[in-house]
């Protein structure tokens, strides 16, 4: 996965395919999409997973999870897609879909995930945590940010582009 991500191998990611397309049209088609549309549903996915592979954070998520996540995501869209086109209801058997909840491993990993998040946070300048939490964790504009704690509009924007910056190198490997 790193050289298709970083050197956009191709025999690398012919590879990745051969593993996973056949897994992945399985999985599929075991949550209810026909044969037809699992095969492009797979296909769809492993061409997100070319375009999207600078993205991929091994310390996030296996190779494995992060393409069957992609396919499921694809799945559910195209599911929608279907169901809002007015097309066989009586087709998609949405009791056959997997649920999204987590499993112990996942809340594990995010529990490590969020800690290294507070860690790196608490190791932000103030004001850029100040921000930081103002936008990303009460979810405020930065318009009302800057009213809020007396700042140019562009200070807020400089602040939260500079601690997010900030973050990425305390959390990068």
């Amino acid at each position: 996965m790193r050289r298709v991500a970083e050197q956009h191998d191709r025999e690398a990611f012919g590879r990745l395919f051969s593993h996973f397309a056949p897994r992945l049209k399985s999985y599929l088609i075991r949550t209810g999409s026909t044969d037809a549309a699992a095969e492009e549903l797979a296909q769809d996915t492993l061409v997100m997973v070319w375009r999207k592979a600078a993205m991929f954070d091994p310390a996030q998520a296996a190779v494995s999870t992060w393409i069957f996540t992609i396919g499921r995501r694809l799945r559910i869209d195209a599911a929608r897609r279907h169901l809002l086109d007015g097309a066989g209801d009586e087709c998609f058997e949405f009791d056959r879909l997997q649920a999204d909840q987590p499993d112990v491993a996942d809340h594990a990993d995010a529990a490590r995930q969020g800690q290294r998040i507070r860690d790196a946070l608490s190791r932000l300048p103030p004001e850029q945590a100040q921000v930081l939490r103002l936008s990303f964790y009460e979810d405020e504009p930065h318009a009302r940010i800057a009213s809020e704690l007396g700042l140019p509009l562009g200070t807020v924007k400089s602040r939260i582009r500079l601690a997010v910056a900030h973050l990425r190198r305390l959390l990068d490997p």
